[in-house]
C-alpha cells in the first residue's frame, strides 16, 4: 500500500518510521519545505514533496493518507483525500489498528481529551499508575506520538487525544474516556464550532458497551455526549458526581480515594484533574486509592500551568502561559481571591468574553499582543485595563497594579504566535522576567 505522510515534524517522522516498519510504500509531503525537512526525509528514506499544485490528482494516488496534527481540516490534499475516498488517518488510529493485532492481545489504553486540562491529567494519570505498579506513559499529544509508543515495554497506555488527532479517526477507543470540558478553541483548524465538538465526541462515541465513559458533571455539552456514549458512565466534578469531593476528601462510588491534604497544590481546577484520574484508573482497576494517595503526595503540575514563578514585597506571581484559551484563563482567575491578569496575544477566531466571567476578582488587566484591544472590550469599564508593548513591560505595569496579598497571574486566553514561537517560549520569558523583578524587589514599588 502507497501512504502519504503530510506534514513532516515530530509526529509525521514518527508516523513514517512506523509505516516503514509495516510494509508500506511511504511518500513524505509538506507545504513547507526546508533544508531541515529535507534532511529529515533522507534520514527517514522517504521522498519529500512540496504541496502539490492539483490536491486532487495527487490525494487519488495514496492508499492512505495520515495527516500531522497542525493539518488543518480545510486544508486541500485533506478535502481532496476524502473527496476521492482515500482514508485519512491520524496517527493515534494507526496506532489503535496495528495495537488491534498484537499478539497476545491489545494493551488497555486511558485516554483524555478536553479543551483544558488534558496534559495535567493525562501525566497525573501516568503518575497514579506508576505509583501502582504499571509500566505506561504518556502518549499521543505528547513528545511521544501513540505510535511509537507501540514497541515500547508497557502495561498500559495513556493517551491525550486533541481534535486534531481525533477528527481522523474511525475506530480508535480507550477501555476508559475522559471528556474533561468543552469551550471554543481551534476554530482557526476547525472548519466551526460544530465540527470541534464532533471531533471531540469521538472519545465516546466509538467506545464499546464494556468501556467506560468519564465526563465533567458541570460541562452541559460534555454530559449530553455522556448520556449517547455505549459505554458504561461515569461522573466527576466538585459536587453531584460519582467522584467528587466530600468536604477534605476525594470520594467515588466505593468510598474514599484520598485526603485532600495530600496534594501538593488544590486549587479548584487540580481537584477536578485528580477525581477525573482517580476515575480513569479505579474503573479500569488499574491502581487503588493507596497509589492514587502516593501519586498526588508528589506529583506537580506542568510547567506554564498556573505555575508559582516568584514573590515580592507580597505579591505572588504565576505562569499560566498555557492558558490559550478564554475557558482556560477564566479557570485562573476564578483561582484567585484577588489579582491582577496579564492576558491577551494573538486570537483564534473566539470570543474573549468567557475570561471576564468573574471580573470582580481582578484588581486590574494589562493586556498584550494583537488582541490588546478585544481584551480591553471584555473587561472595561467595571475593570481597569492598561496596555503593554512587550512582555517585559506588562511586568513591570503589573507590579505597579497589584496590592499586597494579589497575585499577579499571566493567563493570556489567546495564543502566543504575535510575539512568541509558543506558549513555552512565552512563559520562559514571563518567567525569566519575574525572576528578575523578584531579586530587585526592594526597587518594586508595590501598593500597600
Amino acid at each position: 500500500m502507497h501512504a502519504l505522510v503530510y506534514g513532516l515534524a515530530i509526529t509525521g517522522a514518527s508516523t513514517v518510521r512506523a509505516l516503514r516498519s509495516r510494509g508500506f510504500d511511504v511518500t513524505a509531503a509538506d507545504d513547507h519545505v526546508d533544508q531541515a525537512r529535507t534532511d529529515l526525509a533522507d534520514a527517514l528514506g522517504v521522498a519529500l514533496l512540496p504541496a502539490p499544485r492539483d490536491p486532487r490528482a495527487f490525494a487519488g494516488q495514496f492508499d492512505l493518507v495520515s495527516p500531522a496534527p497542525g493539518l488543518p481540516e480545510r486544508h486541500p490534499v485533506i478535502i481532496a483525500a476524502r473527496e476521492a475516498g482515500v482514508p485519512v488517518h491520524s496517527e493515534i488510529e494507526l496506532a489503535y489498528e496495528w495495537e488491534q493485532e498484537r499478539p497476545g492481545g491489545p494493551r488497555p489504553i486511558l485516554a483524555i481529551t478536553g479543551t483544558d486540562g488534558k496534559t495535567t491529567t493525562t501525566e497525573l494519570t501516568v503518575a497514579i499508575l506508576r505509583a501502582a505498579g504499571v509500566r505506561t506513559a504518556s502518549l499521543g499529544n505528547t513528545d511521544v506520538p501513540l505510535v511509537d509508543g507501540l514497541d515500547q515495554d508497557l502495561d498500559a497506555y495513556v493517551v491525550e487525544c486533541t481534535s486534531f488527532r481525533l477528527a481522523w479517526t474511525e475506530r480508535f477507543r480507550a477501555d476508559a474516556a475522559v471528556w474533561l470540558n468543552l469551550a471554543p478553541d481551534h476554530l482557526n483548524w476547525h472548519d466551526s464550532m460544530a465540527s470541534y465538538e464532533a471531533a471531540k465526541a469521538r472519545i465516546f462515541s466509538q467506545q464499546r458497551p464494556g468501556d467506560v465513559a468519564i465526563g465533567f458533571v458541570d460541562d452541559p455539552v460534555v454530559k449530553r455526549h455522556l448520556r449517547a456514549a455505549p459505554g458504561r458512565h461515569r461522573t466527576f466534578g466538585r459536587s453531584g458526581a460519582d467522584y467528587r469531593l466530600e468536604g477534605p476528601e476525594l470520594v467515588g462510588p466505593d468510598g474514599v480515594i484520598a485526603h485532600i491534604d495530600v496534594m501538593k497544590r488544590s486549587l479548584p481546577h487540580d481537584v477536578t484533574n485528580a477525581l477525573a484520574a482517580a476515575a480513569l484508573v479505579l474503573e479500569t482497576r488499574l491502581a487503588t486509592p493507596d497509589a492514587i494517595a502516593t501519586a498526588l503526595a508528589e506529583f506537580e503540575a506542568p510547567p506554564h500551568r498556573l505555575e508559582p514563578v516568584g514573590a515580592a514585597a507580597g505579591v505572588r506571581w504565576f505562569n499560566d502561559s498555557k492558558a490559550t484559551t478564554p475557558h482556560a484563563a477564566a479557570t485562573a482567575v476564578r483561582a484567585f481571591e484577588s489579582l491582577v491578569l496579564i492576558a491577551g496575544g494573538s486570537r483564534k477566531g473566539v470570543d474573549l468574553s468567557p475570561m471576564a466571567a468573574d471580573a470582580g476578582r481582578v484588581r486590574a488587566v494589562v493586556a498584550i499582543g494583537e488582541a490588546a484591544a478585544d481584551v480591553r472590550d471584555v473587561f472595561e469599564p467595571s475593570v481597569r485595563v492598561v496596555d503593554a508593548a512587550s512582555m517585559a513591560e506588562a511586568v513591570e505595569l503589573a507590579a505597579t497594579l497589584a496590592q499586597r496579598g494579589d497575585a499577579v497571574v499571566l493567563s493570556p486566553g489567546c495564543a502566543s504566535f504575535d510575539w512568541y514561537g509558543g506558549y513555552p517560549e512565552r512563559g520562559d520569558d514571563f518567567r525569566r522576567l519575574v525572576a528578575d523583578l523578584v531579586d530587585n524587589h526592594e526597587s518594586v514599588e508595590v501598593t500597600p
